[in-house]
């Protein structure tokens, strides 16, 4: 399988030829494997360098750094989390991803409404502390606005794909529950767990940066696994469940896992773009054919993240 790269360029948000061209393409990778590769995405070299260098830098960082905004003191599922900490196939792989990460959410202040009434997964973030690690909130600060920027315009295209107005999701796009994740996984020793155990993702989209290394498979229908190539220029995008959800299983949410063969660390950026809280996750219009039933029962968005981060982080499921 090659994934098919889609030049997101000429992509207007006006619903005009060249969107709905655009919509076509991305249609048939959503409905054939739930993976593409984008270029012309806007998010610029210079800024991912700028992204990685600060994540590596952190994750070399002595342990006491790290451990000084672990994501269990977090109320917001913030911060810092240990090889170990998620747990992405507890089936296989019981005592978690041989990776780690860090949880970066929009950084609301404690004043907002929905951080002074409890939401969950709304709230401040963990930054490192600024003279030991001057770049680090910068750089991720400038990473998560560009590809919250090009999530939104994803989120048109979507639309059009399920022939929806591309303003369609705007209603439930006031406050998205987006994350960028900087992602560490050390070199495969033998006898390793996978770095990121075989899953589907939890929310709606997620665009993921690669530096130099591969390392992500997906599963084929077969039941064999098709490794996608590292490229800096390109961002891998693919669904998850909640897109899934939406589209009752027309979109598929693709199970994938990393596998670090490279024989040196790997780094990535993940950025996951998930809508408002109340977003009301039953199918879309043109999903649902004519006395079908909903594959899912009624969720809005938060419940539906929530439900799955209970399930993967270790420290949730010790009462965190």
């Amino acid at each position: 399988m090659t994934l098919p790269v889609i030049d997101f360029s000429g992509f207007r948000g006006d619903g005009g030829d060249a969107d709905r061209t655009i919509a076509t393409r991305l249609r048939r990778a959503c409905v054939a494997h739930g993976f593409f590769l984008l270029s012309g995405h806007g998010v610029d070299e210079p800024l991912r360098d700028a992204a990685f260098n600060a994540a590596k830098a952190f994750f070399d960082a002595p342990i006491e750094d790290k451990a000084a905004i672990a994501i269990e003191t977090s109320p917001y599922h913030r911060g810092w989390y240990g090889e170990g900490g998620e747990i992405l196939d507890a089936r296989t792989q019981p005592q978690g991803d041989v990776k780690e990460g860090v949880k970066i959410g929009r950084d609301l202040p404690l004043s907002h409404p929905n951080v002074a009434a409890g939401m969950a997964l709304h709230g401040p973030n963990q930054w490192p502390d600024a003279a030991a690690h001057p770049d680090f909130k910068p750089a991720m600060q400038a990473c998560y606005a560009a590809c919250e920027q090009v999530s939104r315009r994803l989120m048109q295209a979507f639309a059009l794909s399920l022939e929806l107005p591309p303003t369609h999701f705007d209603k439930w796009l006031s406050l998205p529950m987006a994350t960028l994740s900087p992602l560490r996984y050390p070199p495969r020793r033998h006898n390793d767990g996978l770095g990121a155990g075989a899953h589907t993702d939890f929310g709606c989209l997620t665009l993921l940066m690669q530096h130099d290394e591969a390392g992500l498979e997906i599963a084929m229908p077969d039941g064999s696994w098709q490794s996608v190539p590292a490229d800096r220029s390109l961002i891998v995008v693919n669904i998850g469940d909640m897109m899934a959800r939406w589209t009752n299983d027309l979109y598929r949410s693709t199970r994938h896992r990393v596998v670090n063969h490279a024989g040196k660390t790997r780094h990535s950026l993940a950025f996951f773009f998930d809508p408002d809280a109340d977003a009301d996750l039953s199918p879309l219009p043109g999903c649902l054919a004519d006395g079908q039933t909903p594959a899912y029962p009624p969720a809005n968005a938060l419940q539906h993240l929530l439900s799955k981060i209970e399930d993967s982080f270790t420290y949730r499921q010790e009462g965190g």
